[in-house]
């Protein structure tokens, strides 16, 4: 039980034993009074004044002045920012301020009209203090006036087709106890790919390694084009014929005959690509089960030489997912157009794990004189070929055996430019027009710098003795070997 504060002051009574105490009201003991308890004044409640309720009061009106003293001072600081020059230019905001100000200043009809353009497109609130536009990654990629990704993929995709081709070839097994004749049994592998229609005639675009693979017999025995079930109707599936291709060059023509109402891919120029710009990818990748995926990324880098199976090509290089089925497939600029034919996903030299974001593309201004030679002649014109048949000289073979490293010739083309000019089965090529080659790759590095009907000096060593023998390249055509 607290007193009032009067109570606190009072002095403490002096006790007389013989005096009689007078009788006190209370309710505990206090060891200042004895025995007795302390009496209680009586008063009056009504004029007792309740200081803690007149501070609470005090405090509230202390506080709601604070608060509007502050929002005051607020404004105040805000309109000098406005309207000081060098305020809004320390700040790197007058362009932001002075468009707020406009608009604030603009009527109602004004700034609907902003909001909705004709089109009924929403537009970004301009009222917005903040100058920063914020955009994502594919509208920083894609060109002015580009496609929207759903438009591309519905663009494209009934140009997309896939591609199932069937390798047959023979395989000879000796009896285990070697006893009696060897055996030949006939074996078939399937393999799935992607193409692109190219016009509505029915020829189709793709890589020669979805049809040809010199492991499992060369050419496919069947090919089967497939397409797209959401977007034509009755047979999907349509037999298809090889009109030539090129495994240097990785692509392939072929041709389907079919009644179906076919759409062909608008291809633009890959020589307009920039560096970072955004692409698309559509595939089969991991068979036809994953028909028609689609996948977004940006050109990495343009003219990246890649050597894959001895051959050097000049590719585009994306970030775009291409997986073992998108082979032959289209890639894809932000207009819808075919500026590339997906090829390959680089895999690591140095362990078995895969690197991911690093895809190639055959670019279309190179494929289109190949595809254009394939359709009217079968083969690509103008490449040369020496006529030869050889294997390298190992530095190992060379130490051994006592021979110069180079090409160690085992056959040659009847009629080709190696036998018309004098090289012999057992010549070991060393050098091409003075340069040395030690080794099959470098041989045809050297062939490739020139063309059909240029002529060439090669120097073979037959016997131990150096020999010179000019040759004319002739043009490298589907019947003539290396």
């Amino acid at each position: 039980m607290f007193h009032d504060n009067e109570h606190d002051n009072l002095q403490e009574p002096i006790h007389n034993p013989y005096e009689q105490q007078p009788t006190a009201s209370g309710s505990y003991y206090s060891p200042r009074s004895g025995d007795a308890v302390p009496p209680v004044a009586e008063h009056d409640p009504a004029s007792v004044t309740p200081k803690r309720s007149s501070l609470k009061v005090v405090k509230a009106l202390g506080i709601f002045a604070g608060i509007a003293f502050l929002s005051f001072a607020s404004i105040q600081c805000y309109q000098f920012a406005v309207e000081n020059a060098s305020l809004k230019k320390f700040f790197g905001k007058e362009e932001s301020v002075a468009g707020s100000t406009e608009t604030t200043e603009s009527n109602g009809k004004k700034e609907n009209e902003d909001k909705v353009d004709h089109s009924g497109t929403a537009k970004p609130n301009e009222n917005q203090t903040d100058s920063v536009i914020t955009q994502d990654w594919i509208e920083l990629a894609a060109r002015k006036d580009a496609l929207s990704i759903p438009d591309i993929v519905d663009k494209v995709t009934p140009s997309t087709v896939g591609v199932s081709s069937t390798f047959v070839w023979e395989e000879r097994y000796n009896d285990m106890w070697g006893f009696g004749s060897p055996s030949t049994y006939e074996r078939s592998a399937p393999a799935t790919g992607t193409g692109i229609i190219m016009s509505t005639e029915g020829y189709v675009l793709t890589n020669a390694h979805v049809i040809f693979d010199e492991q499992y017999g060369g050419a496919a025995k069947e090919i089967q084009i497939v397409l797209n079930e959401d977007y034509y109707e009755g047979e999907t599936q349509i037999a298809a014929t090889i009109v030539g291709y090129d495994t240097e060059e990785d692509i392939a023509v072929l041709k389907m005959n079919t009644n179906q109402q076919l759409k062909a891919a608008e291809f633009g120029d890959s020589d307009a690509l920039r560096v970072g710009e955004l692409v698309i990818a559509i595939g089969n990748p991991l068979g036809l089960d994953l028909f028609g995926s689609v996948t977004t990324g940006i050109v990495s880098a343009l003219d990246r030489e890649v050597t894959i199976n001895e051959v050097t090509m000049s590719l585009i290089q994306t970030d775009t997912a291409i997986n073992s089925g998108n082979s032959g497939g289209p890639l894809i600029n932000s207009y819808g157009q075919v500026i590339g034919i997906n090829s390959l996903k680089m895999h690591s030299s140095y362990s078995e794990t895969t690197i991911e974001g690093l895809g190639f593309a055959i670019p279309m201004a190179h494929a289109k004189k190949v595809v254009d030679d394939l359709i009217n002649y079968g083969y690509v014109r103008g490449k040369p070929v020496i006529g030869i048949t050889g294997r390298d000289v190992s530095e190992a073979i060379s130490q051994a055996y006592g021979l110069p490293m180079g090409v160690y010739v085992t056959e040659l083309t009847d009629g080709g430019a190696a036998a018309l000019a004098g090289v012999k089965v057992g010549d070991i090529i060393i050098a091409v027009n003075g340069e040395s080659v030690s080794n099959y790759d470098e041989l045809n590095a050297a062939k490739n710098a020139f063309k059909a009907g240029d002529t060439i000096t090669i120097t073979v060593v037959r016997n131990g003795q150096d020999h010179d023998c000019r040759l004319t390249l002739q043009e490298k055509k589907p019947e003539l070997a290396q």
